[in-house]
């Protein structure tokens, strides 16, 4: 069984001063469909970025330039994707038995899941 929380929502823009905005609605309202609307313009955004970048980083000719405007494109982009997700997941339903969030201090271990880069990509 879950638990239904409600809990506002993080929308994806920022108020002028780059503040978090949120909405508290049952999601079904104006505001809710128009931020849909955005996360889902961004969401297909970062996949066209995703797959430029994959076609720039094979090009043997891209000059230093070309990367690292991709570089600040893929970083805009990846900040997007995070709010998205972080609205997304605090939405979510919340089990009854769930213990909560795990502090990412606490679970240091490598569950060997993840990627891991060679300590060479690190310069």
């Amino acid at each position: 069984m879950t638990v239904a929380t409600h809990t506002a929502r993080l929308l994806p823009w920022s108020t002028p001063e780059g503040k978090p905005c949120y909405l508290s609605s049952d999601g079904n309202g104006y505001l809710a469909r128009v931020a849909d609307n955005i996360e889902s313009v961004q969401l297909g955004m970062a996949g066209d970025l995703l797959s430029h970048v994959a076609e720039l980083l094979d090009d043997s000719k891209a000059t230093a330039d070309q990367l690292r405007f991709a570089l600040s494109c893929m970083s805009q982009s990846l900040r997007d994707t995070k709010r998205i997700a972080d609205s997304r997941g605090t939405r979510l339903p919340v089990p009854d038995d769930d213990p909560g969030p795990v502090d990412a201090e606490e679970d240091d271990r490598d569950d060997g899941d993840g990627p891991q880069l060679p300590a060479e990509a690190f310069g």
